[in-house]
């Protein structure tokens, strides 16, 4: 597909960001919107781009979006994120961190905590985290998974199992309205049942595009956990199933933006 220098741009900025609005994409670029909507038509019909209402996102696909994508996806989100979910662990207690971009934001929010002991399947987190001598890092057995620095495997499962962790922290593929919390990886989504059932409060962190794209395995239901960290209103249907379940809900929007809801 030949694309124009305006649809390459606004493609750079779907992979950057995650997601593109119309209304925007006009005025930054001073076009009408049904120029955009043309713009956008086209990347859709060429499979690089799915439009849904006033924009268009990334390509839900049945297979993860690479980890150094996923690296500079809403990357501004998902620190407000983790500064955000970081806020409720506190210092003194264990923590079990799981795999994901957004899960290393959490990360990175705690390395001036103090006396923790945190518990981990994510080379990532031990590498964020490693050298804060307040913390002891504890790194799961098991096969480590090249792309992304997850470790995964029945050996992981049975490490997480010995223990009873104050906190986990985990992070998800997709949520469905409906509050079922999805991935991709069978191998991965055993780890991470494994962590939600060895920790006595379990945090979710997710930016809202993951309401916005399919995964087929499920890792757990929004019941199962104990709080979800997002940067925007979650749809009305999973704000009332949280509610429902007794889930704290936070939002936590970017540094210099005012969080809706």
């Amino acid at each position: 597909m030949q694309l124009s220098d305006r649809q390459t741009e606004i493609l750079r900025r779907a992979r950057a960001q995650g997601r593109v609005e119309v209304e925007d994409l006009a005025a930054e670029f001073e076009v009408t919107t049904q120029t955009i909507r043309r713009d956008l038509n086209e990347l859709s019909l060429g499979g690089l781009l799915a439009r849904v209402h006033g924009g268009a996102v990334l390509t839900a696909r049945v297979s993860n979006v690479a980890y150094s994508e996923r690296r500079t996806m809403a990357q501004a989100e998902k620190a407000a994120i983790g500064r955000r979910a970081a806020r409720m662990i506190p210092d003194g207690c264990s923590v079990i961190l799981n795999v994901g971009t957004t899960v290393e934001e959490v990360a990175r929010a705690l390395v001036d905590r103090r006396d923790l002991v945190v518990i981990t399947n994510n080379l990532n987190v031990a590498g964020i985290l490693s050298g804060t001598f307040a913390k002891d890092i504890v790194l799961t057995g098991g096969v480590l998974r090249q792309s992304d620095g997850a470790i995964v495997g029945d050996e992981a499962v049975e490490f997480i199992r010995r223990f009873r962790a104050d906190y986990a922290v985990i992070g998800a593929s997709a949520i469905d309205a409906d509050g079922a919390v999805l991935d991709y990886d069978l191998r991965e989504v055993a780890v991470a049942r494994a962590i939600v059932a060895n920790a006595r409060r379990t945090i979710l962190v997710s930016d809202r595009l993951k309401f916005e794209r399919s995964a087929p395995v499920r890792i757990c239901d929004v019941a199962d956990i104990h709080a979800f960290v997002t940067d925007a209103p979650p749809p009305a249907e999973f704000a009332a199933a949280c509610d429902r379940a007794g889930v704290v809900l936070e939002i936590a929007a970017p540094e210099g933006v005012r969080a809706e809801g």
